[in-house]
């Protein structure tokens, strides 16, 4: 049961007064800070030096930020590149004036690709390792960083659920709305809070953690089942079409699920093994 009606209206972040710290950027730095704590264990357990994680810390953030920003872009929001191009990687509004406007818009699926485009070149640049190594750890920061980043999405009253035509759910006053929606955005957080707990059991308990490939296939196959199901409650981000069975974020999941299952599959069948070092 949801929580009775909650009339949500906070402020974007601590003012300052030369500057606001916004909620959702320490959202992200949360993220990343809690991240770079469960890499720092996983290094130590490892045996790996710090200057190595250092550098993770690096390509992983250009990673996410790049990967998630161009993602929304080009999946929501394509007119961009033409109207407002410097806005695509900026974090500011040029046309129809100047806005400061934080870093905003970004879409997991981008995010994904990018944290997955970094990891192949940090793995033959600096690891020089089999690329599903560092795969299989990452997920543990992935997932403990995007709790934060769904809460953020919350503060910042965007990416808002459906209607729930019932006294319960959340009105997001800063829409200019006075009925309740599902508090969507804290359902994925939490699904993704259990997605973590899940993969740090699996990584420290398990033999399972000793499969080259594993974590990461269990980390891509229930991710992308997590957003595709939390997509029956969430807002669409953009016009669909009503004939379509999915909307554009269940069926940017559904090929990325099906990857997953390939990866256990290939997994348990040892096609990821380790290289002798």
């Amino acid at each position: 049961m949801l929580l009775y009606e909650i009339h949500w209206d906070p402020s974007i972040g601590i003012d300052l007064g030369f500057i606001t710290l916004r909620y959702y950027s320490m959202m992200f730095l949360i993220a990343f800070a809690g991240g770079y704590y469960v890499m720092k264990n996983v290094f130590n357990a490892e045996k790996l030096s710090m200057e190595i994680l250092d550098k993770l810390l690096i390509y992983t953030i250009i990673g996410t930020l790049l990967g998630a920003r161009l993602g929304h872009v080009i999946f929501y929001q394509a007119e961009l590149f033409l109207q407002d191009p410097l806005s695509v990687f900026l974090p500011f509004q040029f046309v129809p004036e100047f806005k400061f406007t934080g870093f905003r818009g970004l879409a997991s699926h981008g995010a994904a690709i990018g944290i997955f485009v970094a990891m192949v070149i940090f793995s033959r640049k600096v690891l020089e390792r089999h690329v599903m190594w560092i795969l299989d750890r990452i997920v543990l920061p992935v997932s403990f960083g995007a709790v934060f980043v769904r809460i953020g999405n919350f503060l910042n009253s965007e990416i808002v659920g459906k209607p729930t035509n019932s006294d319960f759910g959340v009105v997001f006053v800063q829409l200019g709305e006075d009925f309740p929606r599902h508090p969507a955005q804290l359902y994925e957080s939490l699904s993704y809070l259990l997605l973590f707990i899940l993969l740090f059991v699996v990584y420290w308990q398990t033999q399972r953690s000793q499969i080259q490939g594993f974590l990461f296939g269990l980390f891509f196959t229930l991710l992308w089942t997590i957003r595709f199901l939390v997509e029956y409650v969430k807002a669409p981000q953009v016009a669909e079409r009503a004939e379509w069975l999915f909307n554009t974020g269940q069926l940017l999941s559904l090929p990325l699920i099906a990857l997953g299952i390939v990866l256990l599959l290939l997994a348990n069948k040892g096609k990821f093994e380790r290289k002798k070092q």
